[in-house]
């Protein structure tokens, strides 16, 4: 990303590093408008999401969103891409939507908009 953020001249790609997901402690509390996580959520348990989410909910700004994806484990290819996870050696973690959702209401996110798609289910959420 950082190779190819200059290429594009891009803001949203200045300042980026590579770290764990919940590593944020670098940035300033309500430094960010906004958030992205895609593509990862499915390699890990609900226990490091919700550190995941706490670190996220400190470095946004009041009121902002962030946004992510999950595998949805209903829609036709979910198995077949687990599959193939598995061989590739990594695990998944299949979590059904409603569970996320449970789960989001529970540490106080609120979903302001949700996007079906033909693996994953994308969420847009915002903390009370």
């Amino acid at each position: 990303m950082n190779a190819r953020g200059s290429q594009l001249n891009s803001k949203l790609y200045k300042g980026m590093r590579q770290a764990a997901a919940h590593q944020l402690d670098v940035y300033e509390p309500q430094q960010f408008d906004f958030a992205i996580a895609t593509g990862v959520s499915c390699y890990y348990e609900w226990s490091y999401w919700d550190t995941v989410l706490s670190a996220v909910k400190k470095v946004l700004k009041p009121g902002a969103p962030f946004i992510f994806d999950v595998i949805d484990p209903e829609r036709p290819l979910a198995e077949d891409w687990a599959i193939l996870e598995m061989y590739l050696g990594a695990e998944v973690e299949l979590t059904p939507i409603a569970d996320w959702k449970r789960q989001l209401k529970a540490v106080g996110v609120k979903i302001k908009k949700e996007q079906e798609g033909e693996l994953f289910h994308l969420f847009i959420v915002i903390w009370e």
